[in-house]
């Protein structure tokens, strides 16, 4: 668990939140040079505005393509899952996520309908439910689940993400009885918790770790020195006959 998710400190979460973007494009520039930045932007700004300004949200066989581009890119990279998705029709993707959406607010029968795409499975469900209803829909990144205490090991199934979503969902109400903005959802908190875990991984060492390393690496060198390999000691002289 995280010390973020534990935090009930507005403050602290926003603190994390203005770091989101710095985060995305520290991993884009150590991962995947010059492709996360403007996927996420699509996917953050762009995607939304497009599902929820139609009369029925639903996304489109393109769209679909692209945020699994997105998923695959900002996470674990899985080639397979790309072909399933594009091989989905256009109708079958519309349709599909047009009664998703009309599901809600009931998040498992709309993820379990999504599921019905090929190549879409819970984590890709909640991040197609959290374009058109960031109130009800967090997605399911490893970054936000290993965050959230009692779900490791991560598992990608309907319970997972039914636990997961319920402690981000309590959290969200938690903040916004403290918090006079009351604009915290639980999509937001997955950003800030999965800025939070990248700004960790992708930020330099300290003085002290530099310090540390240094340290073992001269230690390993001594080591080395005063054991040599087998094949560097003496052999015995072999008897001759």
């Amino acid at each position: 668990m995280s010390a973020l998710f534990a935090c009930e400190d507005p403050a602290a979460w926003r603190s994390a939140f203005a770091t989101y973007w710095d985060a995305v494009e520290a991993k884009s520039k150590s991962e995947k040079p010059g492709k996360l930045l403007p996927l996420d932007k699509w996917y953050q700004e762009e995607l939304p505005k497009l599902v929820s300004g139609r009369p029925d949200k639903h996304v489109t066989q393109s769209e679909l393509v692209k945020l699994m581009e997105w998923k695959l890119t900002r996470g674990k990279f899985r080639p397979r899952l790309q072909l399933l998705v594009a091989s989905n029709s256009e109708s079958t993707v519309e349709k599909c996520s047009r009664k998703a959406f009309g599901l809600l607010p009931d998040v498992p029968a709309a993820v379990a309908e999504l599921c019905c795409l090929k190549g879409v499975g819970p984590a890709t469900a909640s991040a197609i439910l959290a374009t058109g209803a960031p109130e009800q829909a967090a997605f399911m990144s490893d970054e936000a689940m290993e965050s959230v205490p009692g779900l490791k090991p991560v598992q990608y199934t309907a319970k997972h993400y039914a636990l997961y979503l319920g402690k981000m969902v309590e959290r969200t109400e938690e903040l916004n009885k403290v918090d006079p903005q009351q604009d915290w959802t639980p999509h937001r908190l997955e950003l800030c918790l999965w800025a939070s875990t990248t700004a960790k991984q992708h930020q330099p060492p300290t003085p002290e770790e530099v310090d540390v390393k240094a340290s073992s690496v001269k230690k390993t060198k001594a080591q080395a020195k005063t054991c040599p390999d087998d094949d560097q000691r003496p052999k015995k002289r072999l008897k001759t006959r």
